[in-house]
Order: structure tokens, then C-alpha cells, then sequence
């Protein structure tokens, strides 16, 4: 960590909300993209990222400063996006029909229209939507090493400092992770990308 983060993190650690908003300029993007991969949906990532940030905020002296504050955040993130999955498989099943209420009014529940555009864009949508669906079947563990090292590209050693596991767990976890979403490719006759799961 260099001496301008962590005089940042002293400040952020002691209320200064201007300081906390300079450490988390550089990650807003990449703490986005991981609550949007883990998650699936656009709004949903957007507020996950948002409680990622509070959560942050509010647990910054807890941060020990023995790793870059960007791991530490993205950690944040990810525990952030486990806790919702979490509560997901406990919550009720809705139709899309059932009317939504807010503010003591109703309204029709409405589904973003995912018409195809041309071919290639079409393929590429369709390629995105066969591996996030089997990325999503994977075990929850598998599903954050995927997410982090595949898709947001972290080194083993970040993703090691962010999940809290030895680098070669990881490592094993990523290569076991490769292979089942690869085996639930293969199952559902959708192995388009061979490399993608190396």
C-alpha cells in the first residue's frame, strides 16, 4: 500500500468521507462488474455495489491496511453478493405477472425487452447467456473464484487475499471450478468455448 492510500485510509478511518471517496474512485467500475456477474442483473448490481461501498464505509477500521485497500473492498464486494445469494435461495419464487407495490400504489411488473440485434451481436448475447447460466449452477465457492479470476481478471494472489484462502487452494478451487462448469456445458450440449474453461 503506498504512503498516499494509506494516509487516505487514516483519514477515511477517522470520518472523512472526501478521503474514503478518493480509495474508492479507482474500483467503483470493478466492484460494479463483480456484483454484476456474481448477481446477473444491471439494477440489482448497482445496488449491491452501493451496499458494498456503505459496508465498506462503515467497517473501514477494521481494515488492517495488510493488503491493498482495492482487495479489501473487492472482498467486501464479494461477501456483499454471497450474503444476497444466500438470501435468495431462502426467498419465495414470484411471477412476473404479480403486480409490484410501492408507495402504497401498484404497478405492472415490468421485464427488460432482450430482443436479438444482428447475428454476431445475437451470438455473443446468447454465448453470455449460456455461461452465466452455468456459471450460476456452480457451488457457491466455485462460482467466486470463476467470477474473479475468468471474468475480472484478478491474479491468484489477489484472489487468494480477497477470499482469505491459501493461493493454492485457489488455485486447485479455480482448476475444480473450470471442470464443473465445464461438465454442466457438456451436459447441456452448449461446449462452445473450449478454452474458456481451460
Amino acid at each position: 500500500m503506498s504512503d498516499i492510500e494509506k494516509k487516505l485510509v487514516e483519514k477515511a478511518k477517522a470520518g472523512d468521507i472526501k478521503a474514503f471517496e478518493k480509495l474508492i474512485e479507482g474500483c467503483q467500475k470493478k466492484v460494479f462488474n463483480i456484483a454484476l456477474r456474481m448477481i446477473g442483473d444491471y439494477d440489482e448490481a448497482s445496488e449491491l455495489a452501493q451496499e458494498a461501498f456503505l459496508r465498506a464505509y462503515k467497517s473501514i477500521k477494521n481494515f488492517k491496511g495488510d493488503s491493498l485497500f482495492s482487495t479489501w473492498i473487492y472482498k467486501v464486494t464479494t461477501n456483499v453478493c454471497l450474503d444476497e445469494l444466500r438470501r435468495r435461495k431462502n426467498k419465495n419464487i414470484i411471477s412476473l405477472d404479480e403486480d409490484v407495490e410501492h408507495d402504497g400504489n401498484e404497478f405492472k411488473r415490468q421485464v427488460k425487452d432482450e430482443s436479438p440485434g444482428p447475428e454476431s451481436l445475437a451470438e455473443r448475447n446468447e454465448l453470455k447467456r449460456i455461461v452465466t447460466e452455468a456459471i450460476n449452477l456452480l457451488p457457491e465457492d466455485y462460482k467466486v473464484v470463476i467470477v474473479l479470476r475468468d471474468i475480472q481478471g484478478f491474479s491468484y494472489e489477489e484472489i487468494s487475499n480477497i477470499i482469505k484462502c491459501p493461493a493454492g487452494t485457489v488455485k486447485s478451487r479455480i482448476n475444480r471450478a473450470r471442470q464443473a462448469l465445464k461438465k454442466i456445458l457438456e451436459k447441456s450440449g452448449e461446449l462452445i468455448i473450449e478454452d474458456f474453461v481451460k
